[in-house]
């Protein structure tokens, strides 16, 4: 099979690979802040993921030694509707 050239790509050890799309949607990162003083609590981060039937894929990204190059672990997913505090709002906001 031909594919287009946008879409092909090489890997590290020079195989000719394409690039496909497994799923698409919508995402949110938060981060956590300590309720007190409203400062970062570590680095941590969280994605969440929402693909395009409506499945939620969450994965906290912690950052490693290593500048630019990060950690990603798969989180269990709640079913409720999610909140966050949105600091340029100043009031809670739906996750989706």
């Amino acid at each position: 099979m031909r594919f287009p050239d946008p879409v092909l790509t090489k890997s590290k050890e020079g195989r000719l690979e394409v690039r496909a799309l497994e799923s698409r949607g919508s995402f949110a990162i938060c981060k956590y802040l300590d309720a007190k003083t409203v400062k970062a609590v570590g680095t941590k981060r969280k994605l969440s993921l929402r693909h395009e039937d409506g499945r939620i894929e969450e994965y906290f990204i912690v950052p490693l030694k290593t500048s630019g190059r990060s950690l990603m672990l798969k989180a269990e997913s709640e079913k409720a509707e999610k909140k966050a505090w949105s600091e340029s709002l100043g009031r809670e906001v739906n996750l989706w």
